[in-house]
Parts: C-alpha cells; structure tokens; sequence
C-alpha cells in the first residue's frame, strides 16, 4: 500500500510540474557577456517579440551577463531558461551539473559545417606574420569560460609555439570578452587577441561570422591593419541549450522554433548570430564530450 502511495504522489508530482512548465509565463534568456550591451539588447529585441507572439509569454526577460560565467550561473542556478552557450561554456554546465540544461541545436556555418575556429590576430604594423613571431610579447584572452577566446588557445598554441602561453609570451591578459579582447589587439594593449572566426569567406569582410565580422561591419576595426598570425583546429558550435526543469514539451516546441527562424525572419536569425549562417541543425550532449575532456584536463570545471 505505501509503494502505491509513493507511486501516485511521484506520478501526481510529474503532472504537476508538466503543468507549470506548460503555464509558462515569463521566459528568462540569458545573453553571454563580453560585447556591448546595448548591442546584444538591440540584436535581441526580435527574439523577444517573436517568442512572445509565438507562445504567447507574458514577458520575454533579457539578461545580458557582465561575463560568461553569469549565464552559466543562471542556468546552474535555474534563474534562466534559455541561452546560446559557447562549447567551453556548455562543458562548464555540463562538468557541475549534468542535468541542469540540455542542448538542443547549434549554428551550420554557410559552407554546412558545425565547426568554427580561434584565430590570432596583430596589428599588421607589428610585423607579426606567424605566432611564432610573437614570442615575449603579449597575448590576450577574451574570457575564462570562453572556448575561442581562452580554451583552445591555452591547449593549442602550445601545440605550434612549443612551449606553454605562460612561458612563450612575456604575459597573458583577459580582457573582458571578445570584442574588447579584439579592440585591446587593434589599439596596441596586446600583441596578439585570440577570438572566435567561421574563416570562411574574405578577410577583408573579417569573414562570414564571429566577432571579427561584427567589429568590421560596425566599423570598429579596419581589417586592413589586421593580420591573422594563428588559427586553431576546427571547433565545434557552440549550442543552444534549454533548462531541463522546463521539461520535454518545452525542448521540443524550442527546437522547433529556432529551426523555423532563419526561414521565418532571416534578418533576427542574423543579428542574434552575428553574420551569415546557414541556420540551425539538431545536436546532442555527446558533440560536446572532446570539448569536456579538454577543459576537465585544462582548467577543471
């Protein structure tokens, strides 16, 4: 009778919480830190209104984290339902609570890839061809949650200088996410910025996608005074990931959503990637399991 009894509260629990989930009011996005803010809101704005046309939310609520590791806060702690996570980032989630957020679609790049890249760049007046040539000078880091912008860096430079970054470099830098990261190597503060790149495309575009591409269509940078010096093995994307405790029905109505997007409004698919991708296609934990190994190994959780 007590094993009925259980059985019952446990499954009158789940109807519960499915209910809740479905009843959702408020849907809390999370905006990764390291670009200007005013920036991530105006691209974001387009999502917001059409999440709230397509399933009818009260409120669309924005967070756009000082950092990195304020989304991953927010997911871990459950004050946010929603983000697009770098690959390092999502393994952070991942390596503290496995349960705590699924992936469910990362961006194709226009070529069809799922991958992207970290590129050096210098100042071409440096004289800086190779990131061999930038041996005691200085290297900055974007954030240290970021995959680009630190991670792949700190374990694959190496690889190509022969020595660690601490040692090969007169010193390292974060500079507070990726655009101020690129803008610290374009006003002379560091040798070299390391930063996120599809490497499709043109140069002088700053190729199709990545913060290099935002940077040249604002006008922050003139690519002609750049020159990339290092490029890393091929990364994979990072993914979008939903907070499990919204349950199943949830996951499935997102993914459908954002596959629909690009079609449905190009233009906000656009702004809130940040250069020319194909669209969305599906993914699973099991992308991400090198990218865990690595920062387990590297820099721990």
């Amino acid at each position: 009778m007590l094993k009925k009894t259980l059985l019952a509260a446990t499954a009158l629990l789940a109807l519960v919480g499915g209910a809740a989930a479905q009843d959702l009011k408020e849907f809390r996005v999370g905006i990764l830190g390291g670009e200007n803010e005013a920036d991530r809101l105006r691209n974001y704005a387009c999502l917001s209104d059409h999440l709230k046309k397509e399933f009818g939310f009260e409120k669309v609520s924005l967070f756009p984290a000082a950092d990195y590791d304020g989304v991953i806060q927010g997911l871990l702690g459950g004050t946010l339902d929603f983000a697009e996570l770098g690959a390092s980032g999502y393994a952070a989630v991942a390596i503290k609570d496995p349960k705590a957020v699924t992936p469910i679609l990362t961006t194709q790049q226009a070529d069809g890839s799922t991958g992207y890249y970290s590129i050096g760049l210098a100042l071409k007046s440096s004289g800086i061809k190779t990131i061999k040539d930038a041996k005691g000078k200085k290297l900055g880091y974007a954030d240290p949650d970021s995959t680009s912008g630190y991670l792949v860096p700190l374990t694959q430079i190496p690889k190509d200088t022969g020595a660690p970054n601490d040692k090969f470099f007169a010193s390292t830098q974060f500079n507070g996410g990726h655009e101020n990261n690129l803008l610290a190597a374009y006003d002379g503060k560091v040798d070299v910025a390391v930063d996120d790149s599809s490497g499709l495309g043109d140069f002088k575009d700053g190729y199709t996608s990545g913060t290099f591409r935002k940077e040249v269509d604002k006008g922050a940078v003139d690519p002609n005074k750049l020159v990339e010096v290092w490029r890393s093995p091929l990364i994979p994307n990072g993914p979008l990931v939903v907070r499990n405790a919204l349950g199943d029905a949830w996951k499935t109505k997102l993914t459908d959503f954002f596959l629909k997007l690009p079609t449905t409004d190009a233009k906000c698919f656009s702004a809130i990637e940040g250069g020319d991708f194909k669209g969305y296609v599906k993914v699973t934990p099991d992308f991400y399991n090198a990218v865990i190994d690595v920062r387990k190994a590297a820099i721990g959780g």
